[in-house]
């Protein structure tokens, strides 16, 4: 079975009622966490947090707008290469780092994997690689972060041996097995947040796990049902694509064979 470490990578600020309507306007925490899958000697890491290079991106210009309306606390020792190297793992040791999407907090940290692969799903990429500017910063995307032979070293899920998944993971019925995992991590799609968003089921040895992603910013969310606010659907991909995600979730939840973890939980 697999193995999942989870990681808290810096984190950030704000009102609650932002992500959950009716939720009142007391400001909360957003950790912006990461996962190291591991298969025998294959590491995969699922996203990135935060880094050192998401504050020089963000110190001056038009992206300190980002750092502004979601305050960052992030210390260099919270680094994902740093906390993997803390137990015994150098980033060279990363086959893939599988992006989920590509907004900041999710990638902050590339650079840090010069020898690593990329995995994303061809539609996150190729509608997002040429935002700059304002639209860049309307999708939480921040140009500077992405390395400069990301192309030479990026395989996209869409090549992927796509498969019936077993029925415990319904109401998902399809997916992507990623290499070299033995068929214990499926990536699916996750649409509505932002363009190409992705999940993943890995089978541990304590049951199945989705990693989430921003699918949901908390439980309430697809428990419950408690949807954003409307105004955190301006900024989404796809809104109608993100309720039908969430009732997903729903549904899944309601199965109870497998545990959602989605990557800013715990900020309640």
């Amino acid at each position: 079975m697999a193995k999942l470490t989870t990681f808290e990578v810096g984190y950030c600020t704000h009102p609650l009622c932002m992500v959950q309507q009716g939720a009142g306007l007391g400001v909360c925490k957003f950790p912006a966490q990461a996962w190291l899958i591991e298969v025998h000697d294959m590491k995969w890491l699922w996203d990135t947090g935060y880094a050192e290079h998401f504050h020089a991106a963000t110190r001056s210009g038009l992206f300190q707008l980002y750092r502004k309306m979601t305050p960052v606390t992030f210390n260099a020792y919270e680094s994902m290469q740093q906390q993997l190297s803390l137990i015994g793992i150098e980033s060279d040791a990363i086959n893939h780092v599988i992006i989920s999407h590509f907004h900041a907090d999710h990638i902050a940290g590339l650079a840090d994997f010069p020898n690593s692969q990329f995995i994303c799903s061809k539609q996150a990429w190729s509608k997002t690689k040429k935002l700059r500017g304002i639209k860049a910063l309307k999708r939480a995307f921040i140009p500077t972060l992405i390395p400069n032979n990301f192309e030479q070293r990026v395989e996209f899920i869409e090549s992927f041996e796509c498969c019936t998944l077993p029925e415990a993971l319904l109401p998902f019925t399809h997916g992507y097995v990623l290499p070299n995992s033995e068929q214990q991590v499926f990536l699916v799609d996750l649409p509505g947040h932002a363009a190409g968003h992705i999940g993943a089921f890995v089978q541990t040895e304590q049951g199945w796990v989705l990693l989430a992603s921003d699918a949901a910013w908390t439980k309430e969310n697809y428990q419950n049902l408690k949807k954003p606010s409307h105004l955190a659907y301006v900024i989404m991909d796809d809104a109608k694509a993100y309720n039908e995600t969430l009732n997903k979730l729903h549904q899944l939840s309601k199965n109870g064979q497998v545990k959602i973890y989605l990557s800013h939980e715990g900020s309640q």
